[in-house]
């Protein structure tokens, strides 16, 4: 025990020496990146307006990991002068997309050149195998860290074979965690198979998240009626619980609901589905009905739910 602790710190003393050479070596403790008047945090948010034709403040603190405060006093920062413009949205009056200006451009380009220029000089004395080596030291960090501590998913839309997926999934899940029998499954089979039968682009939709490329999480949205869409068959994979994914499905749901004009969202799930239930509350739901009922081999409380948009 003693001994794997003391190799721990060993580990860690190593770690730091590199980070301490590594940022020493790139200047990125001078007050500003490349003597720019930019630091750090702030070139790396340059750095992302500029890689898109257009982005959230959302998607940008989510990519960078920031405090969505302190990204917002940078953004103020980039509009005081004159860097950044915003453009509301044309689905969603509550959404601005994030834009550089001309002069925000002509602020980032020479930042970037001077970003190429420094690794240029930094391997211009290597010989060819000495910088695949830098590369490869570099991606084995990057994959070492990402297999022990990523988090990392994104959210996509349904594709095909995703509904067999997803159906055989949840099958196998409520059947573990809850001991439901296989009329869940037929359940889940059957809501699939008629949101692809008649689904309308327009007005519905699905997303799927991804980690590491395999699906962890699901949800769908469907038209009830021209006030009220359904959102349905939520579901998590456990490996990747606790990391935001269920919270991030409701609300991708919230947010299409509201931009295609639904007054109401609603939903129906059971009493013992906790994990579920908290998502739903911390996003708004209120419980409106809840009923006792024997299904999928079980006495449950079915619960209905809804969110005024």
């Amino acid at each position: 025990m003693l001994s794997g602790m003391g190799d721990c710190a060993a580990d860690i003393d190593a770690i730091r020496a590199f980070n301490r050479f590594y940022t020493r070596h790139l200047g990125l403790l001078d007050q500003g990146l490349l003597g720019s008047a930019f630091t750090l945090t702030e070139s790396r948010i340059l750095y992302e307006l500029a890689s898109r034709e257009r982005c959230t403040a959302t998607e940008i603190a989510g990519e960078l990991g920031l405090d969505f405060g302190y990204l917002s006093r940078v953004l103020k920062k980039f509009e005081r002068r004159r860097l950044l413009e915003r453009q509301r949205s044309d689905v969603d009056a509550r959404r601005s997309w994030l834009k550089l200006t001309k002069s925000g451009r002509a602020a980032f380009d020479p930042l970037n050149r001077a970003a190429i220029a420094q690794l240029a000089t930094m391997t211009g004395d290597m010989i060819p195998p000495q910088r695949l080596a830098l590369v490869a030291a570099m991606q084995t960090i990057r994959r070492a860290l990402q297999a022990a501590t990523s988090a990392a998913y994104q959210v996509r839309s349904l594709q095909v074979g995703d509904v067999g997926w997803i159906t055989h999934r949840q099958g196998l899940l409520y059947t573990q965690e809850y001991g439901w029998d296989q009329t869940y499954e037929a359940l889940v089979a059957e809501i699939l198979g008629a949101f692809v039968k008649n689904f309308d682009p327009a007005l519905e939709n699905a997303w799927v998240a991804e980690r590491d490329s395999a699906i962890v999480g699901s949800v769908f949205l469907v038209r009830g009626s021209a006030s009220v869409a359904k959102l349905r068959l939520l579901y998590v994979e456990p490996a990747a619980r606790g990391l935001g994914i269920g919270q991030q499905l409701v609300q991708t749901c919230i947010e299409f609901a509201r931009a295609k004009g639904f007054r109401t969202l609603s939903l129906w799930t059971n009493d013992v589905l906790v994990s579920a239930r908290r998502i739903y509350q911390a996003a708004g739901f209120q419980l409106t009905q809840q009923e006792h009922h024997h299904s999928f081999g079980k006495d449950l409380v079915g619960q209905n739910w809804e969110l005024k948009l």
